[in-house]
């Protein structure tokens, strides 16, 4: 039989890495799989990082290869895979990958990220690698002493420009806004305008990129008047916001908004018990590293506390030899304590008879689950099977169900 894993983690970005630092931390066996060779998400492929609380001095590739020692010093697995698609079958999970292989888990948390949105112009998929790039991290040093155009008004496009202006001898920033209009944050546009090597065209967009063999134009067109331009150039650099790493969402019943993004309840539960989403994966208001790392210690403890709520009802109720009485109460209601007092008061050990309590504020899943709405409320279990439902029921109703 294979190994069944509690917490199985899809992608290695802050999300996923943080999760593995909170679940392994809680003694709950950890893998994670991701796609690329190297963990550390979306952040590697930057360079600064200013706004992570409590991190100067270093770069975004560095804070997240502290996330993957931190993940593996607790006992973290990180392995190299990309998910194709999960399949629930009550408390048993299975991850298949696109490589033909099948993990299994008690709980499944997706934090699979985005990618770069494409503009989908004539020439970008054409010249993609050959001059078209989505990551200045990576190719900004293809770049030393050319020029190069920008396609993007946001804070991932402008700091990408002031970080091109490192190896660039110029970079043309092409803004779809009216001049002075950006959508990153005023400290990156201070910064960019304060750079001799930045320029901006306004109220333009990228219409098609031109080259032979290597891009050397980008045809730029003018929202307003429609005319076009053609601009030398390089490579060309495109930063117009991501789409969410879903895809393989599409056949699991995992419920998506319209534009991708994966829907969760304050806990970061999905539809499907014991399947959870973190980081830009998941439908939010700010996607940011401290988001994403915030997003995966939710998530974590929240399956922590799935697997050991799960775990006691699998062994206590559904796998019981005995009929099961099963209490649901809360320290909150007078009623219910009066109920667990004369239940408790009554042997049924020596009737043969199991019972079993269940706080309705710390065990909401099983008290969902069994859609008890009023408490107490009391349910006769056999053989995993529920054969009597009492609300607020006298003591001659618990009897004549015994």
């Amino acid at each position: 039989m294979s190994k069944i894993y509690d917490v199985i983690i899809l992608g290695g970005g802050p999300a996923g890495l943080s999760a593995a630092i909170y679940s392994s931390r809680s003694k709950l066996d950890t893998l994670v799989l991701e796609e690329k060779r190297k963990a550390g998400g979306q952040p590697t492929t930057y360079e600064d990082m200013e706004n992570y609380p409590g991190v100067l001095g270093k770069t975004a590739p560095e804070l997240m290869e502290d996330f993957r020692e931190h993940a593996e010093k607790f006992g973290a697995i990180i392995e190299r895979g990309e998910a194709e698609d999960i399949e629930v079958d009550g408390f048993l999970k299975t991850v298949k990958t696109k490589d033909g292989q099948e993990y299994k888990g008690k709980s499944v948390i997706i934090s699979t990220g985005a990618e770069p949105r494409k503009l989908g112009v004539k020439g970008e998929e054409e010249f993609k690698g050959k001059g078209v790039s989505y990551c200045a991290t990576c190719d900004a040093d293809f770049f030393v002493d050319l020029e190069v155009v920008v396609v993007g008004n946001g804070n991932s496009a402008i700091e990408e420009a002031i970080y091109l202006t490192k190896f660039a001898s110029k970079v043309t920033v092409i803004v779809i806004h009216d001049e002075g209009i950006m959508d990153a944050e005023k400290i990156l546009q201070e910064k960019a305008y304060q750079n001799d090597k930045i320029e901006f065209v306004w109220n333009s967009t990228l219409d098609e990129v031109k080259g032979e063999g290597l891009v050397d134009t980008a045809v730029l067109k003018n929202i307003k008047t429609g005319e076009k331009t053609a601009l030398s150039c390089d490579g060309i650099f495109i930063f117009i916001g991501r789409v969410p790493r879903t895809d393989f969402l599409e056949v699991t019943g995992v419920d998506l908004t319209d534009n991708g993004y994966i829907k969760t309840n304050q806990k970061l539960e999905t539809n499907l018990a014991g399947v959870y989403a973190a980081g830009d994966v998941r439908d939010k208001f700010l996607r940011q590293v401290i988001t994403a790392a915030s997003d995966g210690a939710v998530t974590a403890m929240a399956a922590g506390g799935y697997i050991e709520e799960e775990e006691y009802w699998q062994e206590n109720v559904l796998e019981a030899e005995e009929d099961v009485l099963v209490a649901f109460w809360s320290p909150t209601n007078e009623d219910s304590l009066e109920m667990i007092n004369k239940l408790e008061a009554m042997d049924l050990a020596d009737r043969g008879v199991k019972l079993v309590k269940i706080d309705t504020y710390k065990n909401t899943l099983i008290s969902e689950r069994y859609e008890v709405e009023e408490i107490p409320t009391v349910l006769k279990i056999k053989d995993g099977e529920v054969v009597d439902n009492l609300v607020c029921p006298s003591l001659t109703e618990v009897e004549e169900i015994l």
